[in-house]
Formats: structure tokens, C-alpha cells, sequence
């Protein structure tokens, strides 16, 4: 499976997204994973807008020099522009996760997977925030569907039966 250019369309790109998952779920092993999920995550990267695709950067960039607010800024105008790009409010989400404002990351969290289903990464987030905060049960859900979109996801399945025993309880 080839992901050689960029989607022209929205509906486009929602097809190659069901494809690539479609292979992601069944993959035979890490590697293969690996591989098709770099073309999905380079899928949700892409905008197919210049005006997001140049907030987005500009956020990255406010981030990998520590400016929050500014990141934030941005990523709040590429929101705006662009509700139906879940990618921003992924992004969006891991700003305020590392801010410490849980409340705002699980409502983008929420968002992007209202918008896509099966994004893992917004998944894996959110199981993050759940664990931290005490919501194993929540956790345990959300590492299940995780796992079903991306069988392959580093540490998922032993932390899926750490999180069994503590859900469901010892086996007696």
C-alpha cells in the first residue's frame, strides 16, 4: 500500500485513512505497523491548508522553545480555521497535557477522535491523562480500542494487563 502524494479532497483523504487502518489493524508485525502508521500519522499532518500547515509549524516551534502561550495562540487560530483537522487539536491537546491542564486536553482529546475514530495517538493521550488522574477504568476502555486500531502500539498489552488486574482484580 502506497501513500506516494498528498490528498487533494477531504473525502480523499478519509479513504486512504480507512485503508491504512484497515492494514494497521492486521499488520503482521511491529515493523510493518510501524511503517503504515507513518503514513497515517503523515496523513494527519496534512492539513491541505498553506495558512494551518504554517500555524501548525509555527506552534511546533513555539513548543520546542518552551513558549505554551504562544502555542496555544496559534494552535487556538488553526482550530478556528480548520474545526474538521483533528491533527490541531491533537496538537492542541499535548500543549495543554504538558501545561498540566487536563480539562482542556481530554476536551481536544475528545474532539479529535470525534473526528477520527481511530487516531491512536489522541488515544494514547488520553489513557495517559486517565492513569494519571485515577481513572483506571477509563484507561483500561480506551487501551482496548487502542489496541484493536494498532495492535503493534509500544507497551500496550502489558499495560493492558496491569491495568486488567487493577479494573477487574486478582484471579483467584
Amino acid at each position: 500500500l502506497k501513500v506516494t502524494q498528498l490528498p487533494e479532497t477531504a473525502e480523499e483523504k478519509a479513504r486512504l485513512l480507512r485503508d491504512l487502518y484497515a492494514h494497521l489493524a492486521t499488520a503482521e508485525d511491529a515493523e510493518a505497523a510501524n511503517r503504515i502508521a507513518a503514513r497515517i500519522e503523515r496523513l494527519w499532518a496534512h492539513s491541505g491548508s498553506d495558512t494551518v500547515g504554517l500555524l501548525m509549524e509555527r506552534a511546533n516551534a513555539a513548543m520546542s522553545t518552551k513558549k505554551t502561550e504562544l502555542a496555544l495562540e496559534l494552535l487556538g487560530r488553526a482550530v478556528k480555521l480548520a474545526p474538521d483537522f483533528a491533527e490541531a487539536f491533537n496538537r492542541r491537546a499535548f500543549v495543554y497535557f504538558t501545561d498540566n491542564n487536563f480539562e482542556g486536553a481530554i476536551g481536544d482529546l475528545r474532539r479529535v477522535l470525534a473526528l477520527d475514530p481511530n487516531h491512536y495517538k489522541a488515544m494514547d493521550g488520553l489513557i495517559q491523562i486517565w492513569r494519571e488522574v485515577g481513572n483506571k477504568r477509563g484507561a483500561y476502555m480506551v487501551l482496548k480500542q487502542l489496541i484493536e486500531v494498532h495492535p503493534h502500539w509500544s507497551g500496550a498489552k502489558q499495560v493492558l494487563e496491569e491495568l486488567k488486574k487493577e479494573v477487574e482484580g486478582q484471579d483467584i
